[in-house]
This record gives C-alpha cells, structure tokens and sequence, in this order.
C-alpha cells in the first residue's frame, strides 16, 4: 500500500492519497480544488487515479473532488448519507455506513460518523496484502488529534437553527459506537491541523491513534461517564469564531464548484488597474509606505489564502489583479485564491508604476491615545477581546467585517488593531477600498498599546 498526506498550511487542511501499488491505482481523499499536486504524484509513484472521495460538504475550502474526478475520468464517489438540503446536489457514486472503495488489495470502507456534519463519512483503510485488519481512520473533520470537529457550522455559516445540538449529540453518539469501538492501534489521520477553525484545539502532530485518544483526549472522561450532556456543554463552548466565507464554501461544495479557470494569466500595466480589485501582495510595510485606494493587503505568506477568502467576497467584487513579484508568484497565489473560490483573477502586475501612491503608515499606541475623536475598531477573536482589551472597542471578527461594512460609521476616523498588526492591516485596507476615510491602524496591536500604558512618560 501507498500512503500520502498532502498539507496545506495555509488552510491547516490535510488531503490523501492511497494507493495499491500491486495494482497500479490510486484514490485521492478530500482534495483541494488545485488538483495538479495529485497528478504529479501519482505519476511519480507510478499510480493511476481511479477514485475520488471526500469526507463531507466542506465549509472551510473549496472541494476539488469534482475537479480531479473530471481531470482523470475517476469515479467519484460522495456521502448520501444526511439531513434533506445538505446532500450533494451533483451527479456520483453514493456511499452509506459500510461502503466500500476497493483498489486491488487496498480497501477503504465508510462509517458514517455524524456530528460535525450529517453527512459525514470517515474511512477505515484496510491493506489485504498484510492484515484484514483496519490499519488507518481517515477521520476527516469528526476526529483530530486531541479534538472533535466543531457541530455549529451549519448555524454559523449555513444560516440553519439550532442545529449544534443536534450535532452534538451525534458527535457523542460516533464516539461512543463507532470510533471507541476501533482497535487502539487503527492510526487516525484528520482533515485538519492546529491553526483551523473547524475545532478549538487542534494538536500539531500530523497524527494519532485510537488508542491514545481514548486515553488522553478532552473527551474521554465525559464517554467513559456516559455523560452526552457534559461532553456537549464542554465541546460547545469556545468554538473559534466562523468567517463569513464558511457559508459560501458550503454551498458552493454542495451544489458543486465549477472548474477552474483554464485562461493564462497575463500581465497587464499600471495603467490597467483603473475599475479593478487590487490585491498588493507585497510585506504590510510596502503597503504601508505606499498603494493604491482600491488595494487590499494580502500579504503573499502562508495564510494567503485563508485572508483572501476573509475579505474578497467574489460574487460582489470587481475583477482582481494580483501585484506580485513575477509571474510564477503570481501563478501560484491565483492556485491559492482558487481554493477558497475566487477565481476573477484577470491579471497580474510586478510594480505600480509612476501611478500616485498613498502611504498608510500606522500610528502609535500615544498618537492612538491622543486622538480625541476615534472608532477603535477591534479585528482580533472572542477569546483574544475577552482576555483583554481597549476600553471601549467594538469587536468584529476580520473573517466576519465585509459583512458588516454597514454597521460601521463614515462620520468618525477608524482606528483598527488586532494582536499583532497581520490582521488589522488587511482590514484596515478593505475599509479604505469601500470608502471610509480616516482609516488608520494601530502599531503593534493590542500587546503595544498594554505596554505604551505602562511605561514611563
């Protein structure tokens, strides 16, 4: 058997691919939608790709089960397991508890292991050639190392009611009939790792065992004590807070993404950006000293993606043009955007030319102090505002502000901060392209301006 995890950090989201290499096939679990990174491995390794599959109706990320069925003509096949209104809408093969998906000697069987979301399928993976015996959960988004997937999302993200409940009883009930049933020794690879926002502890470790779960995890006390109601009150309390994409991402995963776009990428001119979306991918400080009003900052790092799907709502926006460093930056950054379906992308520019520029520079914690009139405008988490924070700040999640532009006033400057200055300057910037004026933010963060409070005039 071959076996191979596929990370994005970015979106802290884990895809696989599992192989028989007897037979020469292949299956790829919970693709991401820029699917070349299968087909490179698979020609590696001498496999050929003849089933895809995926967990559940993924909110977090745009789903390329559907690309990479259509890009190798593999089978697709897809949970019909679920509440009415949240089953794939598009043609496949259905799977229920106790499918199966067979690769030669290679198996891997469905449980349905609800919670997270109804739907949702976990695969034991069974290597013939040494045991009839389960060796690997690919768990999904019901277990991760030292976690449980989070019940809420279709409240927060897919505007259904009450409906984390529910899940949590399920979650409970999957624990305690499926999962706890497993040998200790089944290794469990998850869809996730530490930095998502589909639980609220995430270990770091790629992987864990069933074994070592039910000895350590947080909710091993409640299952061993039969306490369903304990065990739901502690799961559902502290849940990271969900950005608005989440609930595009699931309807679009549902309903079925479109391809991506196959048009080359060209580079246009300065002069070319007048009616466009801006995406300025430099380092904040190169926004900071000098962009343009129609720019967002999107820092080329390892979250690009993650803020993209934070600020750019598609379906509204202008077409957008990436500023990056050359063409291959450029290329890659679109694949990224595509993950989190944003797919406008006409065009890329490597300088903003003799265009005027506007520089954006953050004020200090006692400039912030002696603004008289001011919007403190808090872009952190719950859990980061609960711990501490200014006097007076109105707290919106940066994943949650295109939502509520309107919730905002245009009479009075805003000031916005985060923890550190990664997210405030994203914000910050959104702001100025839907015409507030006065945006500034706050050097440092929060953690500065604690300092500035404390130290000597």
């Amino acid at each position: 058997m071959y076996f191979k995890r596929i990370y994005d950090e970015g979106l802290a989201q884990a895809s696989y691919l599992v192989g028989c290499q007897e037979e020469g096939t292949a299956v790829v679990v919970d693709p991401r939608r820029d699917v070349r990174v299968y087909l490179e491995l698979a020609e590696r390794k001498d496999l050929r790709i003849v089933a895809v599959t995926e967990t559940h109706i993924h909110a977090d990320y745009l789903s390329g089960a559907r690309e990479l069925a259509a890009q190798t003509g593999a089978a697709l096949y897809l949970s019909d397991e679920g509440d009415e209104g949240w089953q794939y809408a598009f043609p496949h093969e259905g799977l229920r508890d106790g499918s199966e998906i067979k690769l030669g000697r290679v198996t891997l069987r469905a449980l349905h292991t609800p919670g997270h979301t109804p739907e949702h399928l976990s695969f034991l993976v069974i290597d013939g050639a040494r045991t009839a015996e389960p060796v690997m959960l690919l768990s999904g988004d019901f277990a991760f190392v030292g976690d449980l997937g989070r019940p809420d999302l279709l409240d927060e993200a897919a505007e259904a009611s009450d409906t984390r409940f529910v899940g949590a009883e399920q979650l409970f009930e999957s624990l305690r009939d499926v999962f706890s049933t497993l040998p200790a020794h089944v290794q469990v690879w998850p869809g996730h790792g530490s930095g998502s926002a589909c639980g609220k502890a995430l270990g770091a470790v790629p992987s864990t065992t069933v074994g070592y779960e039910r000895l350590f995890a947080w909710w091993s006390p409640f299952l061993s004590e039969g306490d369903a109601a304990g065990f739901s009150r502690e799961l559902l309390s502290g849940q990271p807070d969900v950005p608005n994409y989440f609930g595009r991402m699931k309807r679009q995963n549902r309903d079925g993404p479109a391809p991506v776009p196959t048009h080359e990428l060209p580079e246009l001119r300065a002069a070319d950006l007048e009616g466009t979306l801006l995406l300025d991918t430099r380092p904040r400080e190169a926004y900071h000293h000098g962009s343009l009003p129609n720019a967002i900052s999107l820092t080329a790092g390892k979250t690009f993606e993650t803020w993209a799907g934070w600020l750019i709502d598609p379906e509204l926006e202008r077409p957008l043009v990436l500023l990056a460093a050359d063409e291959a930056e450029a290329q890659g950054l679109r694949e990224r955007l595509w993950r989190v379906g944003i797919d406008d992308v006409t065009g890329y520019v490597t300088s903003l030319g003799q265009l005027p520029l506007k520089t954006n520079l953050p004020v200090s914690p006692r400039e912030f102090d002696a603004l008289s009139d001011k919007f403190v405008l808090d872009v952190r988490t719950k859990a980061e505002y609960a711990d501490g924070h200014i006097p007076g700040a109105t707290l919106i999640h940066a994943g949650r502000l295109p939502g509520q532009l309107d919730d905002l006033p245009r009479d009075v400057p805003i000031v916005v901060h985060c923890q550190s200055g990664m997210r405030s300057v994203g914000a910050a910037s959104l702001l100025r392209v839907h015409g507030f004026e006065g945006v500034q933010e706050l050097a440092g963060g929060y953690p500065e301006w604690v300092r500035a409070q404390t130290a000597p005039a």
